[in-house]
């Protein structure tokens, strides 16, 4: 603001200068309203450009505003009260109010209205001018200084308000990373450690019957042993990924990766430690398209996640997986022939009751942009999950 007052100072002056030279007297007085021009001129054209730099100097240093003032007034002596440098003079009060508050506006108001004052009376002493006319601009002056301190005041009580709203939503933004980043970890645990030292627990519970038996069976021991010893690696190694995953720089490089064969091991390794059948089918991999890191991840936590549930809660004796491509839709189907949901289950009732599955699979559902249904679906038993994620489009590539 201080800026804009500082270029309609520099435009008036521009246009009374004329004036001003052709009424000052021959000699000395031509020199002396010159320099005056040239002197508010290029203060007013430096402050204008390059306020950010000048502008605290002009706000430690009032003398140099009333130097300012002083040319000022030489100019308005020569070319009279008459002219546009009279409407340049409120300018000044305006300036000191916004630049030094209701101290320096007083100050300088009563400085600019006494200055007018006694151009009017000394330029028009032969006249009869009315009252009216000779308080108009000093008026204005005392008017203009009101206004620049209540705008400085006012600017002021907007800034330490954005500043607040700014730290707040600071701080807003930073509970809500710290939040997103809690449900991320809480997710990448249940669908990886968790499961797995669960499956070590199972394992050690079976290598602990096979061992207590009466005849033990030394082979089924060693095997038993076995799947404990690679369920405890493979938790080892899902933790270092989950670590690696915390002290990346650049987590969810957006490269892309071949998912349906992942996929297609994780139905194997699954059908493998729990001797579930599924069927799995998915159309030819070399016409799908390749996803995103990110999503990949996001895609078979779902999956693992279903195939989980139907072994775990549902009692299933078989799940289908189903890939299907409908345009730029990725359709990924999950069925299992079990007991199904209780009628009714909503995810803050399985959040209470210590169930983080499907609320994890919700999740992450929502973060990679896709569509999660959880239900019957068309069948008359079971659960289905189907999961409708819109495939990210890629540029056309020129010829």
């Amino acid at each position: 603001m201080c800026r804009q007052v500082f270029g309609f100072r520099l435009a008036m002056i521009a246009v009374a200068a004329p004036a001003a030279l052709l009424n000052a007297a021959p000699g000395l007085g031509v020199r002396l309203v010159g320099a005056a021009v040239v002197a508010t001129f290029m203060v007013s054209y430096v402050l204008f450009r390059d306020w950010e730099r000048f502008g605290p100097l002009l706000l430690r240093h009032p003398s140099l505003l009333a130097a300012d003032t002083a040319l000022g007034s030489l100019l308005l002596v020569s070319a009279g009260p008459d002219t546009t440098l009279a409407y340049v003079s409120v300018c000044t009060p305006l300036l000191a109010g916004l630049v030094y508050s209701w101290r320096g506006a007083a100050c300088f108001a009563s400085l600019q209205s006494l200055i007018l004052l006694l151009v009017h009376a000394v330029l028009k002493a032969d006249r009869h001018a009315p009252v009216a006319e000779a308080l108009l601009l000093p008026g204005l002056c005392v008017i203009a200084g009101a206004m620049g301190s209540t705008l400085r005041n006012l600017l002021l009580r907007f800034g330490a308000a954005t500043q607040a709203l700014t730290a707040a939503q600071a701080r807003l933004a930073a509970t809500e990373a710290v939040s997103a980043e809690r449900a991320r970890l809480a997710r990448e645990m249940h669908d990886s450690v968790a499961k797995t030292l669960y499956g070590v627990a199972l394992a050690a519970d079976g290598l602990a019957a096979t061992a207590s038996a009466d005849v033990p069976d030394p082979v089924r021991t060693r095997q038993q042993a076995e799947l404990v010893a690679r369920s405890a690696r493979r938790a080892a190694a899902e933790s270092r990924e989950l670590l690696t995953d915390l002290r990346r720089e650049h987590p969810g490089t957006p490269e892309e990766t071949p998912v349906w064969h992942q996929l297609r091991s994780v139905v194997t390794t699954f059908t493998e430690r729990t001797g579930l059948p599924v069927s799995f089918r998915c159309p030819d991999p070399a016409t799908l398209p390749t996803l995103p890191v990110p999503l990949t991840r996001h895609l078979l936590a779902i999956a693992a996640e279903a195939l989980e549930n139907a072994h775990r809660h549902a009692s299933a004796n078989h799940v289908e997986v189903t890939v299907t491509l409908d345009g730029g839709l990725l359709r990924l189907t999950i069925h299992d022939d079990g007991t199904g949901l209780p009628p009714g289950t909503t995810l803050d009732q399985l959040r209470l009751r210590g169930h983080f599955g499907l609320l994890g699979m919700v999740e992450r559902a929502a973060r990679s942009g896709a569509r999660i249904r959880v239900g019957r679906g068309g069948h008359a038993r079971g659960t289905e999950v189907r999961l409708e994620l819109p495939l990210p489009t890629t540029p056309e590539r020129g010829p």
